[in-house]
């Protein structure tokens, strides 16, 4: 009687990794599931995983290290048979994906290629992250230590988290800090990865106002006219999203959208050149 119980928990759970990449992966589109199972490593690695994981709360030594070795061999992702891990979970391209021993990943979690949830120290016990139900997790993104995350969280591609990061909030950033996107709740997986907050961006825009309005008191003070302004404020970008799909993300439309390395060099070098014009002189 046992048999066909274990048999229908299997096909549950391979309907169920299906399911989570048709709903987050456009690629899916035109795929049969007979071509996921084959080719999608994401869901190869996850279905490993739950064998593995289940041979290990079953008391088989070495077997389920061997499956995850296999596994990563296979398809570049590396699960510890320890983790635990929720239903829903997508992970999407997957290379380079490291998820430890002590590792806990609520329901509906979506992870882009290259994400570590990683140890910051040799320490038994909890030393790995444990991440809310709704969180995406961009590429590149290392989370360290028994940090937590909390629900439909987004941290941003490439950040470096090692501290705990408030429910529905963004983190951006190395070391990784959490930002608002104008008040908006952050809710399930979100690929718009262009129009995070950009706290350096705000911070250049601040010290440029600030030099705009010195340059105006000094002009009024030798009775000249102001500088014109060379470097007009950009507005937010126009048209459709660099992240693809159509202008308006899932969350709402985006209302701002970080200024492009050069630019922003230009500006700040701006700011500095004019902040030497304005540079008390001794006098001749």
């Amino acid at each position: 009687m046992a048999a066909p119980g274990l048999i229908g928990k299997a096909l549950h759970g391979v309907q169920q990794h299906v399911h989570a990449a048709r709903g987050r992966d456009p690629a899916t589109a035109d795929v049969s599931t007979p071509e996921i199972l084959a080719t999608w490593p994401g869901v190869q690695a996850l279905l490993a995983y739950r064998l593995a994981h289940r041979l290990d709360r079953s008391g088989v030594r070495m077997l389920p290290l061997v499956i995850s070795y296999l596994s990563r061999v296979i398809t570049g992702i590396e699960i510890h048979p320890r983790a635990v891990i929720g239903e829903g979970l997508f992970i999407d391209h997957g290379a380079g994906v490291v998820i430890g021993e002590t590792a806990e990943i609520g329901r509906d979690v979506t992870l882009y290629q290259g994400v570590t949830l990683g140890g910051t120290g040799f320490q038994a016990g909890k030393r790995h992250p444990t991440i809310g139900d709704n969180v995406t997790i961009g590429s590149g993104a290392k989370l360290l230590g028994p940090i937590t995350v909390g629900h439909g969280a987004k941290i941003g591609a490439n950040s470096v988290v090692i501290e705990d990061v408030p429910p529905a909030s963004t983190v951006v950033g190395n070391p990784g800090h959490a930002v608002r996107i104008e008040g908006r709740k952050v809710e399930g997986p979100d690929a718009d990865w262009i129009h995070l907050p950009d706290p350096l961006q705000d911070a250049v825009k601040s010290l440029s106002a600030r030099i705009k309005e010195l340059e105006k008191q000094v002009a009024d003070l030798k009775g000249e006219e102001p500088a014109e302004d060379d470097h007009p404020e950009q507005g937010p970008r126009s048209g459709r999203s660099p992240a693809g799909g159509c202008p308006h993300s899932a969350i709402g439309p985006a209302s701002r959208s970080p200024v492009c390395s050069a630019s922003l060099t230009t500006t700040w070098r701006s700011i500095t050149g004019r902040w030497w014009s304005l540079r008390p002189r001794p006098a001749s």
